[in-house]
């Protein structure tokens, strides 16, 4: 038994050690994708950040045209600074946070349960760039978020397409597209 242990502390104390060593030689920069080990054990906390009871909900807002249409049009104004409009996470925003931002058309997210989706949105997942949302929008709101993601990998380019004008824009985004227009119009494009 004492053996045991001690293979055991010695294990655990390589593997602090290995770490250590890993981050003094390479740092920490957001710049890299994460480890193996990284993505294993933040998946661990995802799935144990949902509350047992979420995890096996399902979803109670049925589904219709009008109703993916309002998540299409959520997500665009909400989400798709991350996740982009085809929910691929091929962003400016998406590539740069740490994890990057997931590609939810691909089967690591359309296996989540309905409930999963749901706590992810309203909760958050700590130590990523998924912020808490709940609170900010309605349940019904955020259930057809889950609608939504759960049609992705079936959206058509003309439907990622439409949702750019939806998408917000900064200042200095407006402010271009103001001067363009001004300049378009034969006006001064330096007012």
């Amino acid at each position: 038994m004492r053996r045991a242990v001690a293979v055991l502390v010695f294990v655990v104390v390589v593997v602090i050690a290995a770490t250590v060593a890993n981050v003094l030689v390479r740092g920490v920069s957001a710049r890299e994708g994460p480890t193996r080990a990284e993505i294993v054990v933040a998946r661990t906390l995802r799935h144990f950040a949902v509350p047992m009871k979420l995890r096996a909900a399902k979803n109670p807002v049925p589904m219709s045209v009008a109703v993916l249409q309002e998540g299409r049009e959520h997500f665009a104004d909400h989400c798709a600074q991350c996740h982009g409009n085809d929910g691929r996470g091929q962003t400016e925003m998406g590539r740069s946070l740490y994890p990057r931002a997931p590609d939810m058309t691909l089967a690591e997210t359309q296996r989540l349960s309905d409930g999963e989706l749901f706590a992810i949105i309203r909760d958050g997942v700590r130590l990523t760039g998924m912020p808490a949302w709940g609170g900010e929008h309605s349940e019904q709101d955020d259930w057809k978020l889950v609608l939504f993601i759960r049609h992705l990998p079936q959206m058509t380019k003309e439907e990622a397409e439409s949702m750019k004008a939806l998408n917000p824009m900064s200042p200095m985004e407006m402010r271009e597209e103001k001067e363009e227009r001004q300049f378009l119009s034969g006006g001064d494009s330096h007012k």
